[in-house]
């Protein structure tokens, strides 16, 4: 897989912002996430001092954090005004910054700690990006990211290129490509963060079928915001064959399913 795709941010923000109201009812594979993001870096020992939630959304991982106990103050930070509001909202406490990952409008050196969930994979320079991580923390401070790799949606991606192939027309798929695990490493070793515990493993989501899936994607934001995205809806002969040939291949007992791809470390600032 090459790099990810060249992200269009003016429609990322878009995205979300305007989704905010709807996101913590559908996202529920990104709150699997959270919590295993949690658990991990609760594990790798306790939060002290100020800590940046990078992409905080509604605010689920702050959340998450706070009711585990974690002894430190956190400030949220989102590309999306509706995100950082919402997060704000459901948090009182916090420190609301509205900021984009790929540059971060923070001081060196700032926080003990940068958490992450399900963001980076929208971010199409991964080194650069993981740079202003690591120019934000402080010496010794750890950054806990979790986000969606290469393997993520491959099955209604695949049902749409074969879709595409079989009709002609646009070449580009309306499904977002994310970055493999390896590009993930590489990145954070690139930018001086050293992986203390590095995973990638597969979450399975369930629908009925798959018109069900597109609208719990449109649901939380999830569109394609590439850059070089087709223009327009995919024509109805495509959508109609895509839907036939995922429902074909994949359809099990328990429905539909989708597959998301996560890739997750704690690493360290050295």
């Amino acid at each position: 897989m090459g790099p990810v795709n060249a992200i269009d941010g003016r429609l990322l923000r878009s995205h979300f912002s305007s989704h905010a109201g709807d996101y913590d009812c559908y996202a529920l594979v990104q709150k699997r996430v959270v919590a295993d993001l949690a658990a991990r870096l609760t594990a790798s020992g306790p939060l002290t001092g100020l800590v940046l939630d990078v992409g905080t959304g509604t605010g689920a991982l702050t959340a998450e954090l706070v009711e585990s106990g974690s002894a430190c103050s956190f400030v949220l930070t989102d590309i999306a005004h509706g995100m950082t509001r919402a997060a704000a909202q459901r948090l009182p406490g916090t420190l609301p910054c509205d900021g984009d990952a790929r540059s971060l409008p923070f001081a060196d050196a700032s926080f003990s700690a940068v958490v992450s969930s399900s963001v980076y994979q929208w971010v199409d320079d991964l080194p650069a990006a993981f740079r202003e991580v690591a120019r934000v923390l402080r010496p010794g401070g750890r950054f806990a990211v979790a986000l969606f790799g290469e393997r993520t949606l491959h099955e209604l991606r695949d049902a749409h290129r074969q879709a595409v192939r079989e009709y002609g027309g646009q070449q580009v798929s309306h499904v977002q490509s994310f970055p493999a695990p390896a590009e993930v490493a590489a990145a954070l070793t690139a930018a001086g963060l050293a992986s203390r515990d590095f995973a990638s493993f597969p979450e399975i989501d369930w629908h009925p079928e798959v018109p069900a899936l597109l609208r719990q994607l449109k649901q939380i934001g999830a569109s394609n915001a590439a850059a070089d995205r087709p223009k327009g809806l995919a024509s109805r002969r495509v959508m109609q064959r895509m839907i036939t040939l995922y429902e074909n291949t994949h359809r099990q007992a328990q429905g539909i399913p989708a597959t998301y791809e996560v890739v997750c470390t704690i690493a360290v600032r050295a």
